[in-house]
């Protein structure tokens, strides 16, 4: 993961290098060889669910957080990246999500922001939504990189650009991941990555086509994020 490139400039989102500037101590996972790949091998808690964006965790572990617009599928795949089908409730109402979902896994917590972008939201919600999530972007000493999931079969949208503008100004390192790959024909699966680099302006290896029902890429996803939180 790398810092993020937006219209405002920076630089680019890409693969992840072991994170720095948080205030904690790592705690890397100790993979070997030998160790299942992803994240599905370890366990996993569910700690709560919070409206402060500067909650405290305990004990202060390094965070990534998953960003998306409220339809991108984000829940479906934090399911699949950690093999529990269960583990983060799939709505079939976009929106639903307004707090901040943290689970702890060995050396590090998954967060699971907010969706962005929900159009029947009203004025209020839309604006604690953004207050929640620049704050917990900008603010949190212990956030060591952002998952920013858009879906692939489509160009990015105002809000998702909106989003990346953000992303460039908190500084955080940020890998761009994108959902519902098997929608697409495989040779559309070729290109996809490249195209919307290209819209995003970013290199196509710093984008990562997935699936959480066909599984394409969640291994490759999960992999990055335990090498972003220390693990080798």
């Amino acid at each position: 993961m790398r810092k993020a490139k937006g219209r405002t400039g920076g630089r680019a989102i890409g693969r992840p290098t072991r994170l720095a500037g948080t205030d904690v101590d790592p705690s890397p996972l100790a993979l070997s060889p030998s160790h299942p790949v992803g994240l599905s091998a370890f366990p996993i808690e569910f700690v709560g669910s919070f409206p402060d964006p500067l909650v405290p965790l305990a004990p202060p572990l390094p965070e990534v957080a998953l960003i998306g617009r409220s339809n991108v599928g984000k829940s479906s795949l934090l399911n699949a990246l950690t093999g529990r089908p269960g583990l983060a409730r799939v709505s079939a109402t976009p929106g639903k999500t307004t707090l901040l979902n943290a689970y702890r896994l060995p050396g590090f917590y998954l967060v699971d922001l907010p969706g962005y972008g929900y159009a029947r939201a009203g004025k209020a919600a839309r604006a604690g939504y953004r207050r929640l999530v620049e704050r917990y972007l900008v603010e949190r000493q212990t956030l060591a990189g952002v998952v920013w999931l858009l879906d692939a079969r489509h160009e990015p949208s105002s809000s998702d650009l909106d989003m990346q503008e953000l992303l460039v100004r908190s500084g955080r390192p940020v890998l761009v991941g994108l959902t519902k790959g098997d929608k697409l024909t495989r040779s559309a699966q070729a290109v996809r990555p490249r195209q919307l680099a290209a819209a995003l302006g970013l290199q196509e290896d710093q984008v990562q086509l997935t699936s959480s029902t066909s599984r394409l890429g969640v291994a490759e996803l999960a992999d990055s994020i335990i090498a972003a939180v220390g693990g080798t």
